[in-house]
């Protein structure tokens, strides 16, 4: 049985960050990635006119991962900082933005400035959305009897 690698779901994973809608053939693990319209509407599309072609004529070929939404994200905000020891100052900070108005922009200016947690921050981010992306394939596992 065919399975992604790592590096593949890691594309999936950063490209759904980055507003992409994310397509796997569901027999030759093919991966299409289009600008996702709901995210983007004025982006235009003549770029990938060959992706859109291919996934209108043959949809049910393909198995679409879903992005997070954004209580799915909120969560994995809240488990960074939940992850932060106590005796961390910016565990705080986060905890303030995530409960103020605009927790998004909040917690990213705070960890825009945070020194060394940001790069602890991205890795965080990126093993959750693997793991989000992973959780949604289960179509490719073998069955279990």
């Amino acid at each position: 049985m065919k399975t992604l690698e790592p590096q593949q779901i890691k594309e999936i994973a950063e490209q759904l960050d980055c507003g992409f809608r994310a397509f796997i053939h569901k027999e030759t693990l093919e991966l299409i990635f289009i600008p996702n319209l709901d995210k983007y509407p004025e982006m235009e599309m003549e770029a990938w006119e060959n992706e859109v072609n291919r996934l209108d004529e043959n949809f049910t070929d393909y198995f679409e991962v879903e992005g997070m939404s954004s209580t799915e994200s909120f969560r994995v905000m809240e488990g960074f900082m939940e992850s932060l020891s106590d005796k961390t100052p910016l565990k705080e900070k986060l905890y303030h933005a995530l409960n103020n108005k605009k927790p998004f922009s909040g917690f990213k200016f705070i960890i825009d400035n945070s020194g060394e947690f940001r790069q602890r921050w991205f890795k965080y981010k990126e093993e959750s959305l693997c793991a989000y992306v992973i959780d949604q394939l289960y179509w490719l596992q073998p069955d279990k009897e």
